[in-house]
């Protein structure tokens, strides 16, 4: 089980920058949170582990048991939950649609990744819950992606009740 660190459950994210609180950005409501994963049918998952362990393992696998497609993304791994694995999100081939990047590293860390989202034109970028970065968030709204910060893609699936996705 991941390890607690809150349910995500109406996270307004405070990001800090150079130590300094900047305000807290305006999550999506669930209506669009609701939207988003409903559409969605791949995510390319940054910082996947092979470990069983690791949230980023359970969260991936418990995404691979709702009908989403998985994409590890992970530059020390070849494969991870049975599938291939690309060392960054700009490797993952461009004839492969990507809906969500779902970010498991460091706060940051994020600003690379989100640079590779926005030139692939990834509708969504979810941080996973204890990751924030403003400028990221940002940069990456200003390019019209939506942003979700310090929130378990997991808990809000199963918050909001979505049902598994069928072979299509």
């Amino acid at each position: 089980m991941p390890v607690p660190r809150g349910d995500g459950v109406g996270a307004r994210p405070v990001s800090i920058k150079n130590g300094a609180r900047l305000a807290p950005a305006m999550a999506p409501a669930d209506a669009e949170v609701r939207a988003i994963l409903e559409n969605a049918r791949t995510i390319a998952v940054v910082g996947l582990s092979d470990k069983p362990d690791r949230d980023s393992n359970e969260v991936a696998r418990y995404l691979k048991s709702q009908g989403y497609r998985v994409v590890p993304v992970n530059p020390m791994l070849t494969e991870v939950l049975g599938e291939r694995a690309y060392p960054s999100v700009s490797a993952i081939p461009g004839d492969l649609r990507v809906d969500i990047v779902d970010v498991f590293r460091r706060s940051d860390q994020v600003l690379p990744v989100v640079d590779e989202a926005i030139a692939r034109r990834v509708p969504t970028v979810w941080m996973q819950l204890g990751v924030e970065n403003g400028e990221a968030a940002a940069k990456a709204r200003h390019q019209g992606l939506t942003v979700l910060e310090n929130q378990c893609i997991m808990v809000q699936h199963r918050r909001l009740g979505i049902r598994p996705k069928g072979p299509g």
